[in-house]
Parts: C-alpha cells; sequence; structure tokens
C-alpha cells in the first residue's frame, strides 16, 4: 500500500479459484432455499403457505444483502464505482424490497416469487459478467452460476407449487 496526500494506492491479488470460505458463505445460504422448496411441496395442504411465506423472506433478505455486496464491491473498483455497479445494486436492491413489500402488504406471493426470481436470475447473469470486468472479485464468474441456479430453480418450484395449489 503506497498512501500520499491525496490518498493510497492498493496493490491486490484476486484468486480466480473460489476461496473456501466464500464457498460456505455461498452455498451454506442456498440450503434454505431448497429446503423451503422441499418443505413446502412435502407438507402441501398444511404448513406450505407459512413454508412458502419463510422462504420468500428470507429470499428477500438474501437478495438485499447481494445488492450491498454490490454496493461494497463497488467502492474498491479502481477508479471509483461504475455506472453498472451502480444501477445494479439499485435493480437488486429493488426487487428484494419490492418482493418483501409485495408479500407483506399486499400478501401476494406469485408476485413476491416473480421478483425473486427475476433478481436471482439477474445476479446469475451479471455477477460473471461483473467479474470479467474487474466490477467483482473474479471467482464470482465460476462461483455465481453455480450457486444462484439453487435459489433460482427452488423458487420455481415454489412458484408451480403455489400456481397449482386449489387454494
Amino acid at each position: 500500500m503506497i498512501e500520499d496526500a491525496t490518498g493510497r494506492t492498493l496493490t491486490a491479488h484476486e484468486p480466480r479459484e473460489t476461496p473456501w470460505l466464500s464457498v460456505v458463505f455461498g452455498y451454506g445460504p442456498m440450503l434454505p432455499f431448497a429446503a423451503g422448496a422441499a418443505a413446502a411441496w412435502w407438507q402441501r395442504g398444511m404448513w406450505d403457505e407459512l413454508i412458502l411465506l419463510a422462504t420468500i423472506l428470507y429470499g428477500a433478505a438474501i437478495l438485499l444483502f447481494l445488492s450491498g455486496v454490490r454496493r461494497g464491491v463497488s467502492f474498491r473498483t479502481p477508479g471509483g464505482p461504475r455506472l453498472l455497479q451502480i444501477a445494479t445494486m439499485f435493480g437488486l436492491f429493488c426487487l428484494g424490497l419490492g418482493a418483501l413489500l409485495t408479500v407483506v402488504i399486499l400478501g401476494n406471493r406469485v408476485v413476491a416469487l416473480d421478483l425473486l426470481i427475476a433478481g436471482y436470475v439477474a445476479v446469475a447473469v451479471l455477477d460473471p459478467i461483473a467479474a470479467r470486468r474487474g466490477e467483482a472479485p473474479l471467482f464470482f464468474a465460476r462461483l455465481r452460476p453455480l450457486q444462484i441456479p439453487i435459489a433460482v430453480l427452488s423458487l420455481a418450484a415454489l412458484l408451480v407449487l403455489k400456481l397449482t395449489a386449489p387454494y
């Protein structure tokens, strides 16, 4: 690190391989999505609505967290935050907050699931692009395409359950 009167220059080395801690904290938070989808299907007609609600709330919280990750990464982008980083952060935040408000205020689980699915698909597509452009950690290019589909498929399973439920 070199520091002078105008600021400091950082030199960093990013691994291409996903660090083990990022594997744990990347895939670990995806498990409640899969568990929620499996439990909701298993408890159809009994507890599925409560499980569905809990999974949507969890999904919104994680998506809001991921928007914060995107903003945090932008603080260390050489030359400062880029417009696409801020737009992505804002978009993910709006989708997460929209899902949260839709399910809590309007009680509309279908729209909330649609918003969450859109947000997670955006993460799966945009994070690898950002990683290649130097706007996110390099290992996101490998992690996100394997990690995020767990959430997307689980949310899609919940959406199918909700759309096919007779109640």
